[in-house]
């Protein structure tokens, strides 16, 4: 028989009991978009979807095993990262993408759930601006993080092109996704640019549902599942915009808080 392998993506993130976001997400994902998924879990969070009730973060050095595990066995075409909770663990995950060159990887900036809890400390914060940023494919923060991470306001639809171009012009990020969902009015809009043209405006009509828990879990994955197989990163980018427009149109409707996309 001949042995067709699927494409390898691997997540680095958290755990979310509740199901709905982190590796539990990044897995189903890359599953529905015919990637074999791999994991390195960082932290393990007590949740569901009303609100975030426990978190600790697993040790840097188990962190770094489990990529070192998957890299010498099921090397993986795609990377993304999500919650890395601390400084220490942001810095074992750079060194481990870098001594093992996986490449292209996808940085969702996990800093905050949706109700404010912390998921990184400042320490991880700044290190991922730094150490991880730099050589990232694509970079994709929602409004609150890209603020976060230029430490300018980002309150429209300019801010959010001002955003994209310093995260790729000043922070080195190869190419950045600012996602515009949290903004008013009948159309949603995201912000991609990658240094090559003006940033370009992305725009969907936007869903009005309380299922949004792990909207940018499942962005991230999805454009890491679409370079995965071998997509060009602004067609993965739209294909993944796409996937996650049909998710808050079809969610699971479990919860009695933030549900989860489908």
């Amino acid at each position: 028989m001949q042995d067709a392998r699927l494409p390898i993506a691997l997540t680095i993130a958290g755990s979310d009991s509740g199901g709905g976001a982190g590796i539990q997400a990044d897995l189903r994902v890359f599953a529905r978009l015919g990637v074999f998924g791999t994991s390195a879990i960082t932290a393990i969070t007590a949740q569901n979807t009303l609100a975030i009730l426990a978190s600790a973060p697993l040790t840097p050095a188990l962190v770094r095993a489990q990529i070192d595990a998957v890299a010498a066995d099921l090397r993986p075409a795609a990377v993304k990262t999500g919650m890395l909770a601390t400084g220490a663990i942001v810095r074992a995950v750079v060194v481990a993408l870098g001594e093992h060159a996986l490449a292209p990887y996808v940085v969702d900036p996990v800093l905050f759930s949706s109700t404010g809890t912390p998921l990184l400390d400042a320490e991880g914060a700044a290190a991922l601006r730094r150490e991880l940023l730099p050589g990232a494919a694509i970079v994709t923060p929602n409004i609150a993080e890209a603020a976060a991470l230029t430490g300018e306001p980002v309150g429209d639809l300019a801010g959010m092109e001002r955003a994209a171009r310093l995260l790729v012009d000043r922070a080195g990020s190869r190419a950045a996704l600012v996602t515009g969902g949290h903004l008013d009015g009948p159309t949603a809009v995201d912000v991609f640019y990658d240094g090559s043209a003006p940033p370009r405006r992305l725009r969907h009509r936007r869903v009005v549902t309380r299922h949004t828990h792990g909207t940018g879990c499942t962005l991230s994955a999805a454009i890491a599942a679409h370079l995965a197989r071998g997509a060009p990163l602004l067609a993965a980018v739209r294909a993944a915009a796409a996937y996650v427009h049909r998710g808050l149109r079809r969610p699971p409707g479990v919860g009695a808080g933030h549900g989860p996309v489908g």
